[in-house]
């Protein structure tokens, strides 16, 4: 069996069960290791192309149809010079497969989190191919796995203290002009990612029935779905939106969130000046359809020239909405929320949350000193 051909049924297979953020991730997963898996010639098409025509082929609707124009010639190398599956086993082949799984087409190393989600990709497709009888064993044993001293956990830089919140929050309300309050749509979205630890996929499908928003005191989220960002051509759809149960969850189950009374009051404040859509959803754009990531994105970049000073702009912090979820983990482990309970309200297992925001807590070992002196009670 040949690679490509390959490629094709297994990602027609896995098609059907698979997220749309889960199937795009397997598609660039197998399209960076493709690029060792074609002959190799002066006269073959760009890296770059390949991996779009790579991308496109492996869409099962696209099956019986002709490529685009512009990815032809790149679709026709792969499908006639594809390698054998079995060629992983040749080291040649499997080292240049190790260089693809953890390099970018420009010669830099991927990003930590994207070379272990295309070497995921890789190895369940191999283990496809070992029950194919394509592949006796499986030859990524022999790969030894990238080094990477982050290991995904937070760079404590990102993380934006009281004031800068502050800040960032009000610079958001100005962003636009005031007639669209294309800005001020958005200042709870952000807000939901600093005091609750929402996802952006999570705030995005946050709707009105979902809050709990008493006058006073503490109030709650309940989350029941998300709606991660795709390419259109991933989700069954057809809509750059998916809409999927929550992450690391059942289909069916939710997830509650205490919130503090400044949240509280700021989703108050939203839910009177702007509603919530058709379908209940709080965050909207202003034609009341879902709040798009180049949207929030672009607010967000806008909102830090405003806040920030040159040198803070320049630097990574605060960098992307997502830095909000992370400050908010960040401030609850060290108030000293035990991690089990940081790990339920935030979607993420305990081992994660140690693993990924280890270099951010600081301040507590005294505290835990203490604690473990006064349980001792050791006399003299």
């Amino acid at each position: 069996m040949f690679w490509f051909q390959f490629c094709r049924e297994y990602v027609a297979l896995r098609w059907p069960t698979a997220a749309a953020k889960t199937r795009e991730g397997i598609a660039d997963g197998l399209a960076a290791v493709t690029l060792a898996m074609v002959e190799q010639d002066r006269q073959m098409p760009a890296p770059e192309e390949l991996r779009l025509a790579f991308r496109w082929a492996v869409i099962p609707r696209h099956a019986d149809l002709e490529p685009p124009e512009e990815l032809r010639d790149a679709y026709a190398w792969i499908e006639k010079r594809s390698l054998s599956v079995a060629s992983l086993a040749d080291p040649k082949v499997l080292r240049d497969v190790q260089y693809r799984l953890y390099f970018k087409l420009d010669g830099t190393p991927a990003a930590g989190e994207t070379a272990r989600r295309r070497r995921r990709a890789l190895n369940t497709a191999v283990e496809y191919a070992i029950e194919r009888r394509a592949l006796t064993e499986n030859p990524l044993s022999a790969i030894k796995r990238g080094q990477s001293s982050s290991l995904g956990r937070v760079d404590s830089r990102v993380l934006v203290n009281k004031t800068q919140a502050a800040q960032l929050l009000a610079a958001v309300s100005y962003i636009g002009t005031w007639s669209r309050k294309k800005g001020r749509r958005l200042v709870a979205f952000y807000a939901v990612m600093y005091f609750a630890a929402l996802r952006p996929s999570e705030a995005v499908g946050l709707k009105k029935e979902d809050c709990y928003l008493p006058e006073s005191g503490w109030g709650a989220l309940t989350l029941r779905d998300t709606h991660p960002v795709s390419g259109k051509k991933w989700t069954d759809s057809g809509k750059r939106h998916d809409k999927r149960g929550l992450k690391s969850r059942e289909a069916k189950e939710d997830r509650p969130v205490p919130i503090p009374p400044p949240l509280v009051r700021v989703l108050r404040e939203h839910i009177e000046e702007f509603g919530a859509a058709a379908d209940g959803r709080l965050f909207t754009n202003e034609r009341g359809g879902l709040v798009g990531s180049s949207t929030y994105w672009r607010v967000w970049r806008d909102a830090r020239e405003y806040a920030l000073p040159p040198e803070l702009q320049a630097s990574i912090l605060g960098g992307r909405p997502y830095d909000l979820r992370h400050t908010c983990i960040t401030t609850w482990l060290n108030a000293g929320v035990p991690v089990a309970e940081v790990a339920r309200r935030v979607g993420n297992s305990p081992e994660v949350i140690h693993r990924v925001y280890e270099g951010c807590i600081y301040g507590q070992e005294e505290a835990m000193n203490n604690k473990i002196e006064r349980e001792l009670d050791w006399p003299d």
